[in-house]
């Protein structure tokens, strides 16, 4: 009974509504009292139920809710007999809550939209080589699929065959449509608008990028802030307060009309819900703008950053350079370099995939005994001779001996804005490849958009040389940029920075980046990053797109200000309400529960407002 009663409270709200009607009606049309007191009397039973139900079920887990107050308001006001005041005050509870949820639920529109976005089903390979629609969940890894004009990717994979533009707004947010071919990768819930690809299933199901987008948004929406958590402590005490004030007021004023009113003024609603709404819709609008917030902590803690700091391969930069310069220190060129193809093969950095492009096609012998060099490249064995292949910190290291020319020509290069690439085989230096990214497009104006909005600090850390550092810097106009920096250099820095009181966000995306974006007070991955850098960060930039930070920044901080307004509104609210009740003629109870509900939608309404932030500056 009690179920079907709850899930029955809009009919119940609209027969309340309707009744109240009737006996404003007939009393002013017919003057008939009698009508007017028991549609009053039948609507209050009615309108009761549910919040007497809510309120049993609240007391049952030892908590003192708005739903208690009304209660027992409402049943005081039945008891003297003001039917008038328990039917209109039960009507507008149950109507601000249909309101509230309807609002509500616009809030979450991201996960609707997200999830509605979601691959239903495939075209998929079978064992005749024909291709035949299957659920989205019959995809396994490893399977062929073919998706036609207009159809939605089902998982993320690599285009095999084919040609076309792909809209990837429901992961970056930007529907301008990107062109795929050959090698391409492609992630689900994307649509292809021209052409048709054959794809291979990297990806599938949860594991893919857009079903790990679903599961961040759901657990960032609900996640609780600090503010949200000490509101919740705050209303279990306040609430009771409540009652036992009215209370108070009764024993000394024998006026049972005010004590109810006051339970009714001081419904602590709109400060409950202010601060969870605004959370709910910046959470949205950066799902909807390629920006992945990981929980309301993660709001509050952005938007007081006052230091930031970059990563450079594939966060500044594009991540995708190519080799500028070639210096052979050797005889035996085409060994050498076939050692060194066949060690870069074992690597997934940037560089090594420049390197490959520049030797071309080549021999590829086995590689043993492979070790990395954290900070400082691979060293391995390929067809018995120990080759390593990194930077300057690791020839030092091997004890390779740079001669004079060797030296200047590092210098030289390295002044040029060259990452280097040195390679040994059995102790001699046999050649060097000078490799230079280039700057991510629009990242100059992205970092002043981020000076405006309020970051003091732009700070570069790179395992590159300090001349290929300092050549970025300048162009970026960073506040400070320090190269050959080892992972563990890197997390000291955070943790100095931290020491001498900044908030620091750090934004990277390769393994290497892993500790210091968990120590800093907010990591930041790219979304093209490696698994380890996107799990242990705060946010996800999704596509790799710097364009998103200044976003995501203003946005915390819109939300940031957005629960505060809420806050200030519901306080405000109620010290309103309970100041008129004691000093003014006009307050009574249904006024105080209008107000009451307003002040609900006024504060959801303004944290709605966050769904159609743009950054403005």
């Amino acid at each position: 009974m009690q179920g079907y009663i709850l899930r029955s409270k809009n009919q119940i709200t609209l027969v309340g509504g309707i009744l109240i009607a009737i006996a404003f009606i007939s009393k002013w049309t017919m003057a008939n009292m009698e009508v007017f007191k028991w549609s009053l009397i039948i609507a209050s039973i009615l309108g009761l139920a549910p919040i007497a139900i809510q309120a049993y079920q609240a007391l049952r887990v030892k908590v003192v809710s708005i739903d208690v107050l009304v209660t027992i308001a409402v049943l005081g006001a039945f008891l003297i007999q003001n039917y008038e005041e328990s039917a209109i005050v039960t009507f507008l509870f149950l109507f601000g809550a249909f309101l509230e949820l309807r609002t509500l639920n616009q809030t979450r529109s991201a996960i609707k939209e997200l999830t509605e976005m979601a691959p239903e089903s495939a075209f998929k390979e079978m064992e005749n080589g024909e291709f035949e629609e299957v659920d989205v969940e019959d995809v396994d890894e490893g399977d062929i699929l073919l998706v036609k004009t207009g159809a939605k990717v089902p998982v993320d994979g690599t285009v095999l065959i084919g040609e076309g533009y792909i809209n990837e707004a429901s992961i970056t947010g930007e529907s301008i449509g990107v062109e795929k071919e050959k090698d391409s990768k492609v992630f689900a819930g994307t649509i292809l608008e021209n052409g048709t690809l054959q794809i291979f299933a990297d990806r599938v199901g949860e594991d893919t990028t857009f079903g790990r987008i679903i599961e961040l948004v759901e657990e960032a929406q609900d996640s609780k802030s600090e503010a949200e958590r000490f509101i919740d402590r705050f209303s279990k005490y306040y609430t009771p307060a409540v009652l036992i004030m009215s209370f108070i007021v009764w024993l000394f004023s024998r006026n049972i009309e005010l004590a109810i009113t006051i339970l009714v003024l001081g419904c602590p609603g709109a400060l409950v819900i202010g601060v969870p709404v605004s959370n709910v819709a910046g959470i949205g609008n950066g799902a909807r703008h390629g920006v992945l917030l990981k929980g309301s902590e993660v709001i509050h803690d952005f938007s007081k950053t006052d230091t930031i700091i970059f990563d450079k391969t594939g966060t500044l930069t594009i991540g995708n350079p190519e080799v500028s310069e070639v210096k052979y220190y050797t005889e035996d060129v085409d060994d050498s370099l076939v050692y060194l193809a066949s060690i870069e093969r074992e690597s997934s950095h940037p560089l090594a995939k420049a390197v490959l492009k520049e030797i071309g096609e080549t021999e590829v012998l086995p590689v043993e005994n492979t070790e990395v060099i954290k900070g400082g490249g691979i060293v391995a064995n390929v067809a018995g001779h120990r080759v390593a292949v990194g930077n300057v910190l690791l020839m030092e290291k091997e004890n390779v001996e740079l001669s004079k020319k060797a030296r200047e020509d590092i210098e030289a290069l390295e002044k040029s804005g060259n990452s280097l690439v040195l390679t040994s085989v059995d102790g001699d230096f046999k050649l060097m490849m000078g490799v230079r990214d280039q700057i991510r497009k629009g990242a100059k104006e992205d970092l002043s958009k981020l000076k405006r909005l309020g970051i003091k600090n732009l700070i570069m850390l790179s395992g590159d040389n300090q001349g290929t550092v300092d050549v970025v810097s300048r162009e970026l106009g960073l506040t400070e940029a320090y190269g050959n920096m080892l992972p563990e250099d890197k997390a000291e820095y955070v943790k100095k920075l931290k020491k001498e009181g900044k908030i620091v966000t750090f934004v990277g995306d390769g393994v290497n980046d892993s500790p210091s974006l968990a120590l800093a007070d907010i990591g930041i991955a790219m979304g093209s990053g490696t698994d380890v850098a996107i799990e242990t960060s705060d946010i996800v930039l999704m596509n790799s797109d710097l364009s998103r930070l200044p976003h995501a920044l203003g946005l915390t901080k819109s939300t940031a200000r957005n629960m505060l307004q809420n806050i200030v509104i519901a306080v405000g609210v109620v010290l309103v309400l309970l100041f008129s009740v004691f000093f003014s003629e006009w307050m009574n109870m249904s006024i105080g529960m209008l107000v009451h509900e307003a002040s609900i939608l006024v504060v959801i309404i303004n944290g709605m407002r966050l769904m159609s932030y743009r950054l403005r500056v």
